[in-house]
């Protein structure tokens, strides 16, 4: 039971720091609307209906949160040797579920979400004026090798031994070992 809260404690801070930068772009370009709590999760509304959106705007609007989770992410991973051995298990557990939710969720979200619920791999396109095929690639890319960091780098720093398919390192150590 303790785990699950510790998840959903990290989950929380992931959906506010995620949804709260969407807020604050979308407040610096005179589009924040209003703030939700739906039962899927957090979301932010926007003045400017979707077919009527243009401009770069749109990239900072719907990309800087996930850059923001994914910077914040990469952070805590280079801290997860230090963050793991704090002495309070409460810490401990939320660092380490708060870190693999900013390594996986924003690429998730960019790269396989699009074909399910639309999202910020539409804003990020439209805004860049680029194909939103092009976002997702990029983000599936990102979301294997963050991947792969999770299972090479933050399960070892937390102590966390797994034989799930998807935490489980792709590549294998020794090929790994014979590039160095």
């Amino acid at each position: 039971m303790k785990r699950w809260i510790y998840f959903l404690f990290a989950a929380a801070i992931f959906a506010v720091l995620h949804e709260g930068m969407h807020a604050l772009m979308a407040s610096l370009f005179g589009e924040y609307e209003s703030f939700h709590i739906r039962p899927f999760g957090l979301e932010v509304t926007f003045v400017t209906p979707v077919e009527d959106r243009h401009g770069i705007e749109w990239a900072f609007i719907s990309g800087v949160s996930n850059l923001l989770t994914l910077l914040f992410g990469y952070l805590l991973l280079i801290l997860a040797g230090r963050l793991s051995r704090l002495h309070s298990e409460f810490l401990v557990a939320s660092f380490f579920y708060l870190t693999l939710l900013l390594l996986l969720l924003d690429p998730l979200n960019l790269s396989i979400g699009p074909f399910i619920y639309g999202g910020d791999a539409n804003g990020i396109a439209f805004g860049l004026g680029v194909s939103r095929y092009l976002i997702q690639a990029f983000f599936f890319m990102v979301l294997l090798v963050n991947r792969e960091l999770v299972a090479q780098k933050l399960l070892p720093a937390y102590g966390v031994k797994t034989d799930n398919f998807i935490l489980k390192s792709w590549i294998p150590q020794r090929n790994l070992e014979q590039l160095n």
